[in-house]
């Protein structure tokens, strides 16, 4: 396995060197919107037709390579400074992990070949009175025929203004338990009225949305599991956000970003020294801790907080890092104010990057609410006391 190991390492190594666009960080600084999403669609069809853009998908849908590879060829990617699939990343993802384990075989059929296309995701699941709390959601979803018809608002949408499909929770029994009457929905965006509005954010860019729903038709095909049983669908997806993401992330941080940290810093300076070595050392562990959620999930052998402790340990590590990188980098790095479209959370632009660093613990359920599931899922303690 070694031998095979090295020889497809050298194949992944010697393609970087042929295909990663030595001028994207160029070409992507200060990229407007119409040039990032002909970009990451342009680098999402070459790494796919290399057979790298969905590695950790089942064979018969294209990906197939076991967990070793999958390493191997997400640090060739991190080493070779290559582009990140910031569009692609709910799709192949989210989406993807969702519809493998609840969705029907139609819809599997759909979707999944649209996906490796160049079709766009986004997670309609915040809402204004519902982030860390997603339960207790509002929008609704009323059966009408062979349709559901849905009004409400959707935040904090990442992409939104470039999906082509949503992944959405609604409320289908407003007399339930709020984990008991959320369904699961496919949502097309071209459906009229749905409403798409960019927020800029505090790096200043615009990649969060609000998404309104008025009256919105969604076919009854498109429900994914049984009605009312959403939110049990909806932990497929949250549980990829949490770690089976981790593994290409843990990756780039562990190499890419620390590379870039390296070269930051003055390493003639004992104190930042130690620091480094501290990082160096906590990479070590997270890389390793997500490789063993990786091939635990392939086992079936995952414990249940397992997801929620990878995603809490790379949120706060990067966040740290970011705010290090900031540090040292002296009044150089204060005064970076943009990085490329489509870079990572650890470009180099570290004042940018802690701030976007941010993001990491709030998503997916805070670092709170990471903290509350390894407590009870994981170390078995009590539950905190709910009003419902």
């Amino acid at each position: 396995m070694s031998a095979d190991l090295d020889q497809f390492r050298q194949t992944v190594r010697q393609w970087c060197v042929e295909h990663i666009p030595s001028d994207w960080r160029e070409t992507q600084t200060g990229a407007t919107d119409e040039q990032f999403v002909a970009f990451q669609k342009q680098w999402f069809a070459t790494l796919h037709s290399a057979g790298y853009a969905v590695p950790h998908w089942p064979a018969e849908w294209g990906g197939g390579m076991s967990v070793p590879e999958q390493v191997v060829l997400y640090q060739e990617l991190a080493a070779h400074d290559a582009p990140r699939l910031v569009l692609a990343f709910v799709g192949i993802h989210h989406a993807a992990s969702t519809l493998l384990v609840a969705g029907t075989e139609e819809q599997r059929r759909r979707h999944l070949p649209a996906i490796l296309d160049g079709e766009i995701w986004v997670q309609g699941f915040s809402e204004p009175e519902a982030g860390s709390d997603l339960a207790s959601l509002r929008t609704t979803a009323r059966r009408d025929g062979d349709s559901y018809i849905v009004n409400g608002q959707k935040l904090w949408a990442s992409g939104g203004k470039h999906a082509d499909w949503c992944l959405l929770l609604a409320r289908t029994d407003p007399d339930a338990p709020k984990r008991k009457g959320i369904s699961y929905f496919l949502l097309d965006m071209t459906t009229p009225g749905v409403e798409v509005r960019p927020i800029r954010n505090a790096v200043g860019d615009s990649h969060f949305c609000e998404i309104f729903l008025n009256d919105v038709a969604i076919p009854a095909a498109n429900l994914v599991g049984e009605q009312n049983a959403g939110w049990q669908v909806a932990q497929a997806t949250l549980g990829a956000e949490r770690g089976m993401t981790m593994l290409e992330l843990a990756e780039r941080l562990g190499n890419a970003g620390f590379r870039w940290l390296v070269q930051s810093a003055p390493v003639d300076d004992p104190i930042v020294a130690d620091r480094l070595a501290q990082f160096e050392t906590e990479l070590t562990g997270l890389r390793g801790l997500c490789r063993k959620v990786v091939e635990d999930n392939e086992s079936g052998t995952a414990g249940p907080a397992d997801a929620s402790i990878v995603k809490l340990f790379y949120s706060e590590l990067l966040q740290r890092m970011t705010d290090f990188g900031a540090e040292v980098g002296g009044l150089a790095a204060h005064t970076e104010l943009a990085k490329p479209a489509s870079s990572g959370w650890e470009s180099g632009a570290w004042v940018l990057d802690f701030i976007g660093s941010w993001e990491w613990t709030i998503p997916g359920g805070a670092s709170e609410i990471q903290r509350t599931i390894i407590g009870e899922r994981g170390l078995g303690l009590p539950r905190e006391p709910s009003a419902l």
